[in-house]
């Protein structure tokens, strides 16, 4: 008998079902994917400027879900509550993955001065953190700057999409010349960051998406019996 190997995915913002999961099959051929969408456990992070207790409860309940439903692992592709992926490891028994852990120990080896660039505090935070960790487990001591485009949030929620793109821009500009590697805390910046590739002399530039899926590959497996 063949199974089909599945894996569960949280999603904060709606829009990046129908991204990611293409991303995922390329990684893990004839995967089912089942999808959990949730806006108010970002809106209460934004909110909070950190992950509360109720929206922590909440991802260890959407991990349960999964388990129950018979996935292998659950991705949690929202970098802000990235913390409260790891802490509901505690509660089940298949692993739950961050979608930005991959991009984080990759940016440690690629160089030795790091920015971290976000257009949201309680993003820039945790990701912050997150190249922190994984500095440690490489015995590396790089120089970290972070920073946040500031109001290019809330352009972008407001339907400013170009003022969101300036003050991307520009807050990039700020972190390259003095960065080896420069990390997007979120998805939503790499197609305003896609523009300077190739400049001479630049930053390389990582993305959570696809460097996140490549942790798939060692998680789920195709059962024959």
């Amino acid at each position: 008998m063949n199974h089909t190997p599945v894996l569960a995915m949280l999603h904060t913002v709606p829009g990046l079902v129908t991204e990611m999961e293409p991303l995922a099959a390329d990684v893990v051929p004839g995967l089912n994917v089942l999808h959990y969408v949730d806006e108010s456990l970002l809106r209460d992070t934004i909110g909070r400027g950190t992950t509360p207790g109720h929206v922590r409860r909440r991802l260890v309940d959407y991990a349960r879900y999964a388990e129950e439903s018979g996935a292998q692992a659950l991705l949690v592709s929202c970098s802000s509550i990235g913390e409260a992926a790891t802490a509901a490891r505690d509660f089940v028994s298949i692993p739950v993955l961050r979608i930005d852990a991959p991009m984080a120990d990759l940016a440690v080896a690629s160089g030795h001065r790091i920015g971290v660039l976000a257009t949201l505090s309680a993003t820039l935070g945790p990701t912050t953190r997150l190249v922190q960790e994984a500095a440690q487990r490489q015995d590396k001591r790089p120089l970290i700057s972070a920073r946040k485009a500031e109001g290019a949030f809330d352009a972008l929620r407001a339907g400013d999409r170009a003022l969101h793109d300036k003050l991307v821009l520009e807050a990039f500009g700020e972190l390259a010349g003095a960065s080896d590697v420069v990390v997007l805390a979120q998805a939503s910046m790499a197609r305003v960051i896609e523009q300077t590739q190739g400049e001479p002399g630049g930053p390389a530039v990582l993305t959570s998406p696809a460097s996140g899926m490549t942790q798939l590959s060692t998680v789920l497996r195709r059962k024959d019996s």
